[in-house]
């Protein structure tokens, strides 16, 4: 969102917007800025979530190590139930899924995957609830 608009919406100035996002960026809380590009207009339109389970707690950081290796994997994280990481995929077809599969597979300590290919995406956002943080007796929903 541009700080106009933002500004606008909240009723601060614009300064006072950059000054606030400053002390956020300072702080940690701002992490980066990206842009969200529309995946399926690149092309990439294979989403799958991939389970891994892994023969120990040795593999715990092979795995991570490795995700961060393929730009195809956009997320890993570290589960609890049936698996120890599961990976969020966007690709081009089923056939570079299949590869990527395949590589994946490969990883010293992957024992099993299980692939759930996404058929579409009522809700998808980057955006967090910050409901949470609203002080009861400052604003009133």
């Amino acid at each position: 969102m541009k700080r106009g608009k933002l500004a606008e919406q909240i009723g601060l100035t614009i300064p006072a917007i950059s000054e606030r996002m400053r002390k956020m960026e300072e702080a940690g809380i701002i992490l980066k800025y990206v842009g969200v590009a529309d995946a399926r207009k690149l092309h990439l339109d294979m989403m799958a979530f991939v389970f891994i389970a892994t023969e120990s707690s040795k593999s715990y950081q092979v795995v991570i190590d490795q995700a961060a290796k393929e730009p195809e994997i956009q997320e890993c994280h570290a589960i609890t139930g049936g698996g120890s990481h599961l990976l969020k995929i966007r690709t081009v077809n089923t056939e570079t899924l299949e590869k990527l599969l395949a590589r994946i597979q490969s990883w010293q300590g992957v024992v099993s995957t299980a692939t759930n290919i996404v058929l579409s995406s009522p809700k998808e956002t980057t955006s967090l609830s910050l409901d949470h943080l609203i002080d009861e007796n400052k604003i009133k929903k």
